[in-house]
């Protein structure tokens, strides 16, 4: 599918809606067949402070703020020990920058996860906060990703992508790493074994050729390195978030433009088996609709959340496998627990 295609399908109004995602719906069950996948995962956010003040964000704290927190390595052995017993098979972190981290903060957690839960697949970190522990440390992004795979890395979260348009990137998250560096640490990942989710994050400031100039950037690196495991299309949660209070930002994208991203990125991305459909960004109705329109997975079952939910979404922290179920046979697919890298981990 060229550039050009994804836009005029991004495009479609009336019913020509229900065509893109029936096409889409189609070309799922030919690549994935009928099942719906879902990982049992617990998030850990070791930290809301954070030196960037992105305009999406409504998680992020400074010093001095009341809400302010970090957990030091006990509580996050803790973390992982209860997530452990819980049965998990990921535990997934990502936090804010915090002033004092630098490579070897980053290491520490990596090395609390895994000994908290030994065994369980470690989902962690992202380019940036690759970039801003090689950063502080002196290291390369290559020698820090290394070193982090030493400490337990499994894989790579590919957020922090938002939108890779640079012009884009300085309305939104001027603090973060350029579209290049993205693509780089990606790539660099991806050289050292470990691979990644890819994500976007749309419905705020940018436009319909700006989400198709990503999809292609993802499209590229995946036919270069084979990395990613999945694509996440990641819904803007505008309510508490700096960028839509001073008016740089739409109130997120609406249910056409949900079903339209699920749908063109099936189509568009057609090296990538598997597309995810984000019921923390969704809710559980529209997640469903988009398992119609090219989705196969539910993504995980979180346990904790505080992004999404610093900015504004509600019911993030837990959902429970048989509503997952009951959401999948409505639809007339199967329900199946996976692992991070997609091998199956039972059935349910």
């Amino acid at each position: 599918m060229t550039l050009e295609e994804a836009v005029s399908l991004s495009n479609v109004r009336g019913r020509d809606v229900w065509r893109v995602a029936g096409a889409a719906d189609e070309q799922r069950a030919s690549i994935v067949g009928d099942a719906v996948t879902y990982v049992r995962n617990q998030n850990i956010n070791v930290t809301n402070l954070c030196i960037n003040s992105c305009g999406f964000c409504g998680f992020s704290r400074k010093p001095g703020d009341s809400d302010a927190y970090y957990y030091p390595p006990d509580v996050v052995r803790e973390k992982a020990a209860q997530a452990l017993s819980r049965g998990v098979t990921e535990i997934c972190t990502v936090s804010g920058l915090h002033p004092d981290f630098d490579a070897g903060s980053y290491l520490e957690i990596l090395s609390c996860l895994r000994d908290g839960a030994p065994g369980v697949h470690i989902h962690a970190s992202n380019p940036m906060e690759v970039a801003y522990g090689a950063r502080r440390s002196g290291i390369s992004t290559l020698e820090m990703l290394g070193l982090m795979k030493e400490a337990g890395l499994g894989s790579l979260c590919g957020t922090a992508a938002e939108i890779l348009v640079d012009e884009v990137r300085k309305v939104i998250c001027p603090g973060k790493i350029s579209t290049a560096e993205w693509e780089r640490i990606i790539r660099e990942a991806h050289s050292l074994g470990i691979r990644s989710t890819a994500t976007i994050m749309y419905g705020h400031c940018e436009t319909v050729e700006d989400r198709v100039r990503h999809l292609a950037i993802i499209r590229e690196i995946q036919d270069g390195t084979g990395g990613f495991t999945e694509f996440v299309p990641l819904s803007f949660i505008h309510r508490e978030t700096p960028l839509y209070r001073k008016g740089l930002a739409r109130a997120g994208a609406t249910g056409r433009e949900d079903l339209l991203m699920t749908a063109v990125s099936r189509l568009f991305l057609d090296n990538i088996p598997h597309i995810q459909v984000s019921w923390v960004k969704l809710g559980l109705k529209m997640a469903q609709m988009c398992l119609l329109a090219g989705g196969d997975d539910l993504g995980g079952t979180m346990f904790e959340e505080s992004i999404s939910k610093g900015a504004g979404a509600v019911n993030t922290d837990y959902l429970d496998p048989e509503e997952m179920r009951r959401i999948a046979h409505d639809i007339g697919r199967t329900l199946h627990q996976r692992t991070t890298l997609y091998t199956p981990a039972g059935h349910s």
